[in-house]
């Protein structure tokens, strides 16, 4: 028999009302023992004062048109490894309690659609419901409902952190049942930039990166993978660009790109490729032809078509690749001095009439047409929309990240805008504390309710000058984390009431959960991003 999840949900309200003495609600005033540890903050929630045991042994029942992906099969088995692994050995087996009586022994994945596309705005929203299956509960157990795989996937991670290891019972316990939680992310764009040019990072460490994202509820990996420094990924149809690579370990090749895409996308995260132009290009040493002379290297010659075969080459091989709609242009950081100290640059600009910095506009704006015709939306620094926005392709995204009211600007005259202000949400910016992450807004300065929604949201960057493999993660973390919530909850339930008491505790929390799960995020109250702890101490407490 079919039966309405909006008529379970009623019966459950009223049956959790019943039995559960509080309701917890998700006021921004919330204070101790009624935080919800969860990160980041559910749109609505609610809470019991019962304790339930989850079954080790806890099935799927996958249902819906699309429950049996294999996108939702994989992350149910990586949620169960992550909940049990003080329960599980490496066989599957429980080593504690077998035959024990459990009160969550399946989990339910509702999913109405079987499309499994991931782009821009798809939705994430899901409705999870935890409660003791008994003669007082209609609606027992546990069930997640979506319309998308991925909102099932963002639903796994909200019921793997209600889950905790009880280490005096030596089980899987769900605290303050219960539970029901309907959810969804306030922005569609909840990123974080990694720089593989400053320094190389492997796939494995890429991956880990990923992984730790999907925890935290982001949803788009911005990889700015070439830069002036080094350039590692392959281009087979300009392949000698790979000469730019630091050294011959330190490349990716096709297979390696293809690799990190579609481990992004079972966790439900876009890959935004980033091929910065016409600055920060010096890379480029297998094409020499691409500089203006050998001592101006940048930015690239304006006045070659070679110029623009080699990025539509590079874009062409990309795009086979990266199937996100948004690819970014970069188009940052141009100092223009050196075409004008170039003889042949300059008697490119004299013939055509025009200044340097109608070359830079022309140079952007025929890459942006380049990227539009592999069905692609530019997206591009703000430098480009202060020099020259009314020329912009109406369809660029400008990304913000200089001066902290572009966006409000950028939407005024229609375009979307993406906020990454550096001077909180730069991550290589070691001195800037969690809370100051957590209190930037990305609406700030725009009035006008109907422009909220060109910000499609923001991105915290780990600029990679100093951070490799051995401090890339714990200079990511746990600051991204502050970034996340301000992205993924509702604005009045974290721009409300004293953070320290609302926030603090479930961010120090999450650091936890984190380190529990293999990340080494670094202390929270830290003065300075990665640093180690100053003395000895519990993990909840730093």
């Amino acid at each position: 028999m079919a039966v309405n999840l909006s008529t379970i949900h009623t019966l459950f309200v009223l049956l959790s009302l019943w039995v559960t003495s509080s309701i917890s609600s998700p006021s921004p005033e919330i204070q101790g023992d009624s935080l919800p540890f969860i990160w980041p903050l559910p749109a609505e929630f609610s809470s019991g004062d019962e304790t339930l045991s989850v079954d080790p042994a806890i099935s799927l029942i996958a249902a819906g048109n699309g429950g049996n992906s294999p996108i939702v099969k994989a992350a149910f088995g990586r949620y169960v490894g992550i909940i049990f692994k003080h329960v599980v050995d490496r066989a599957g087996r429980s080593r504690f309690f077998r035959g024990a009586h459990y009160d969550i022994t399946s989990l339910k994945i509702v999913v109405h659609s079987d499309s499994e596309e991931l782009q821009l705005g798809v939705d994430e929203g899901y409705t999870l419901m935890v409660s003791k299956n008994n003669y007082q509960s209609i609606v027992g157990g546990a069930t997640i409902e979506a319309n998308t795989v991925y909102g099932a996937l963002r639903g796994l991670e909200t019921f793997s952190q209600l889950c905790a290891f009880d280490y005096l019972t030596k089980s899987v316990q769900i605290y303050k049942a219960p539970w029901y939680i309907q959810d969804q992310p306030r922005f569609k764009y909840r990123g974080l930039l990694i720089d593989t040019s400053r320094h190389f990072l492997p796939l494995d460490v890429i991956k880990q990166i990923i992984e730790s994202m999907s925890f935290a509820k982001f949803n788009v990996l911005h990889w700015h993978i070439v830069d002036e420094e080094s350039f590692p990924v392959e281009t087979p149809t300009y392949p000698n660009l790979w000469k730019g690579a630091y050294s011959k370990w330190e490349k990716y090749t096709v297979e390696d790109a293809y690799e990190i895409v579609r481990f992004a996308k079972m966790r439900g995260i876009n890959v935004m490729a980033e091929i910065d132009v016409p600055g920060h290009a010096e890379s480029g040493t297998g094409y020499p032809d691409l500089w203006p002379s050998p001592s101006c290297r940048e930015p690239l010659d304006v006045s070659k078509n070679f110029t623009f075969d080699v990025i539509s080459g590079i874009l062409g091989d990309l795009r086979k690749i990266f199937p996100f709609e948004l690819f970014h242009l970069g188009g940052d950081e141009v100092n223009t001095d050196c075409w004008k100290n170039t003889t042949h640059v300059n008697e490119w600009l004299r013939y055509r009439n025009i200044t340097t910095k109608d070359a830079y506009e022309y140079f952007v704006l025929r890459a942006q047409q380049i990227a539009i015709s592999k069905n692609w939306t530019p997206v591009n620094w703000e430098e480009t929309f202060k020099s020259f926005g009314d020329k912009l392709d109406p369809r660029t995204v400008v990304h913000n990240w200089l001066e902290n009211d572009i966006c409000p600007k950028a939407v005024a005259k229609g375009f979307r805008c993406i906020f990454s202000y550096s001077g909180y949400w730069y991550l290589d910016h070691l001195d800037v504390p969690w809370d100051a992450v957590y209190r930037t807004e990305p609406l700030k300065g725009i009035n006008d309710t109907s422009l909220e929604k060109l910000v499609i949201g923001g991105e915290v960057c780990m600029w990679g000058e100093t951070a490799d493999s051995s401090d890339v993660l714990q200079t990511i973390w746990p600051r991204a984390a502050a970034a996340a919530e301000r992205l993924w909850s509702k604005r009045e339930a974290v721009s409300k009431g004293n953070i320290t008491l609302t926030a603090l505790p479930r961010l120090h929390y999450f650091r936890c959960l984190l380190n529990q799960r293999g990340v080494p995020a670094a202390p929270v109250d830290n003065k300075y991003g990665r640093r180690p702890p100053s003395g000895p101490g519990s993990c909840y407490v730093q």
